[in-house]
């Protein structure tokens, strides 16, 4: 869904029913951190006044809310300029001050109204923002609470507005130039183990320009990062759970917006379940792009075994043995089969031969991807 106010468009980033989920995920946090605390809520206007009313339907303290003026943007750019807070009529002497703020980037904006606030003698000033742009934030100050983070786009909505418009929304919408750029095949390539589909990857990614989606790789980055996304995926995994459909999913929504202008992406591995191949129809559809071609590298599985188990022996790989060999393949066929049959419906499997030459299997992907 996409909107179009003055002459921007603008596309779904987040929708309500997230936006939700995450402002109560908040709230219960904000319940159990505050309890016993003289606290005073301050939502700073215009932007915050949804994210501070939907938030407050689930505080469950004995606490008081008002709101200040400060503004610093104009247009799709920030000015820089932090004017003088208005409408400070409460004592904060002594209490517990949460800021409520709709987005932070730079937090040029936040610096100021917290060295502003400190003047009033608070016990402390904790900082809760619904949105955070991680790669521009300068990290002057502890964020207490973070609702989401995204990357370095314009968005409008639920409280952020574009010159005064579009407030009202119920989602989050960022500006489409910024996400769509000039994206020409998306491309989803499976292979089973041993069926030399990293050899193809790298080369059609090389040839065509892409840009390599592999959620391994895009989850070890966000760990490493620290991201609030990792700090999820890490604190899952420590539990012994598995990285969830929706974690996944907003690790490569990030990647395709900070991406823009490339000739398109190829989705190593991913998606493995009907449900992943659903919610990745459903974001891309979101960013005015769509799945071009869903590419299946077939290899007989003796002719795989063979390969896995040669190269158990010369890499002395512990993991590739017969047993193990077996249960991978099976659990290879088995995923592989519900999504080739869901993009069969859509008319976008293509099953190539990979038991040719690595050269000749490269033509055959290049004359599809040529083709599309």
């Amino acid at each position: 869904m996409s909107i179009k106010i003055h002459d921007k468009e603008f596309r779904v980033m987040i929708p309500e029913e997230q936006i939700q989920k995450t402002i109560a995920a908040m709230a219960n946090k904000m319940n159990n951190d505050l309890s016993g605390k003289d606290v005073i809520f301050i939502g700073i206007l215009n932007g915050s006044f949804l994210f501070a009313a939907d938030l407050m339907r689930h505080i469950n303290l004995d606490s008081r809310i008002t709101f200040l003026k400060v503004a610093s943007y104009e247009g799709t750019t920030s000015t820089g300029t932090v004017k003088r807070l208005i409408g400070i009529n409460e004592d904060l002497k002594g209490k517990t001050v949460v800021v409520l703020e709709d987005i932070v980037d730079t937090g040029n904006t936040m610096t100021s109204i917290v060295k502003q606030l400190n003047g009033y003698e608070p016990k402390e000033i904790l900082i809760a923002t619904m949105l955070l742009k991680p790669t521009v934030f300068k990290d002057q100050f502890k964020l207490d609470y973070v609702g989401e983070e995204i990357p370095d786009v314009f968005v409008v909505g639920y409280g952020l507005d574009y010159d005064g418009l579009g407030r009202n929304y119920q989602d989050i919408y960022s500006l489409a130039e910024k996400l769509s750029g000039n994206f020409f095949h998306n491309i989803i390539l499976f292979g089973a183990p041993g069926s030399g589909k990293g050899t193809q990857a790298k080369m059609i990614i090389d040839k065509h320009n892409l840009v390599h989606l592999s959620t391994g790789d895009m989850l070890r980055a966000e760990i490493e990062a620290n991201t609030k996304t990792g700090q999820e995926a890490k604190q899952l995994m420590k539990g012994g759970g598995l990285v969830t459909d929706e974690l996944a999913l907003r690790m490569i929504e990030n990647k395709l917006m900070l991406n823009k202008g490339t000739s398109g992406f190829i989705f190593d591995g991913f998606p493995r379940t009907i449900e992943q191949a659903k919610g990745l129809d459903a974001l891309m559809k979101r960013k005015g792009m769509e799945i071009s071609v869903m590419l299946a590298l077939r290899v007989d599985d003796k002719v795989l075994t063979d390969k896995l188990l040669e190269r158990g022996k010369v890499g002395n790989r512990k993991d590739d043995t017969p047993e193990i060999i077996k249960n991978r393949l099976r659990i290879y066929h088995a995923t592989t089969k519900q999504v080739g049959d869901y993009y069969k419906k859509q008319g976008k499997l293509i099953d190539v031969n990979g038991e040719d030459t690595v050269g000749n299997v490269f033509n055959v992907i290049s004359r599809a991807i040529n083709n599309l």
